[in-house]
C-alpha cells in the first residue's frame, strides 16, 4: 500500500500546482491519477477479501467518478453527475460502517452533534444555493452527517479511530467544494480540501486490511 499511498499524496501536489497554474491539462493528469492510487491502495491490503472491503473499495470508486465528474468547468451537467457519484460514495462508506458494527451510544451522541452542525452548515449555504441544486444539497449533507455518524459508532464498535478519522476528513473536504462551488471560489479551497479528501480516502482504504488498526 505504501507505493500506492506515496503515489496518491505527489499526486494531489501535483494537483494543488495544476489548480494554482490553473492547467486544465494538469488536473486531468493528477486528479484522475491520485484517486487511481487511493483505489489500489485499496487493492493492495486486500480490499476484495471481506464484505466490508468490497463495499469500502465500492465507495471508492465511486469517488473516483465524482472525481473526475467535477473536473470540467461550467458543466452543470458533469458537476450534478459528481454530486450523485459523490452521494452514493457516501451511501457505500456508511453500509460498509454499518457492516463492521456500530456502537449505539456513540451513534446516538454523534447524531446530535451532526444534526447541529448540518443546521449549521445549511444555514450558511442556503442564500448561495441556486434553486435546481437546493434540495440536492439538502440530500447531500444529511448523507454525509450519516456516513459520519456511522463511522463514529463503527469506530467506537471496534476499539480504534482510523474509520472516523477517514471520514471525518471526507466530510470536511466536501465543505471546501461547497464553499468554492457556492460561496466564494478560491485557490484556498483546494489548498486545504484537496489534502484532506485525498487524505481521507488513503485512510478509509488503509481499514480494509485484515487486523488493522481500526
Amino acid at each position: 500500500m505504501i507505493g500506492f499511498a506515496a503515489l496518491c499524496l505527489v499526486a494531489t501536489a501535483a494537483l494543488l500546482v495544476a489548480q494554482y497554474r490553473d492547467s486544465i491539462l494538469g488536473i486531468w493528469i493528477a486528479k484522475p491519477l491520485a484517486a487511481t492510487a487511493y483505489i489500489g491502495a485499496a487493492l493492495a491490503v486486500g480490499a476484495l477479501d471481506t464484505a466490508y472491503g468490497r463495499m469500502v473499495l465500492a465507495a471508492l470508486v465511486l469517488s473516483w467518478f465524482g472525481d473526475v465528474f467535477l473536473i470540467p468547468r461550467g458543466a452543470p451537467r458533469s458537476f450534478k453527475a459528481g454530486v450523485l457519484s459523490f452521494l452514493l460514495g457516501h451511501v457505500a462508506f456508511t453500509l460498509a460502517f454499518v457492516l463492521r458494527g456500530l456502537d449505539w451510544l456513540a451513534v446516538a451522541v454523534t447524531a446530535a452533534a451532526a444534526a447541529v452542525v448540518a443546521a449549521a452548515l445549511l444555514r450558511w449555504l442556503r442564500p448561495h444555493l441556486p434553486r435546481d441544486l437546493a434540495a440536492v444539497v439538502h440530500v447531500y449533507v444529511a448523507v454525509i452527517s450519516l456516513m459520519l455518524v456511522a463511522a463514529a459508532g463503527t469506530a467506537v464498535a471496534l476499539g480504534g479511530a482510523a474509520i472516523f478519522v477517514g471520514a471525518l476528513m471526507f466530510y470536511v473536504s466536501d465543505l471546501a467544494v461547497a464553499r468554492e462551488r457556492f460561496v466564494a471560489s478560491s485557490f484556498s479551497n483546494s489548498a486545504w480540501g484537496l489534502p484532506l479528501y485525498f487524505g481521507g480516502q488513503l485512510v478509509l482504504a488503509s481499514t480494509v486490511a485484515q487486523g488493522a488498526a481500526w
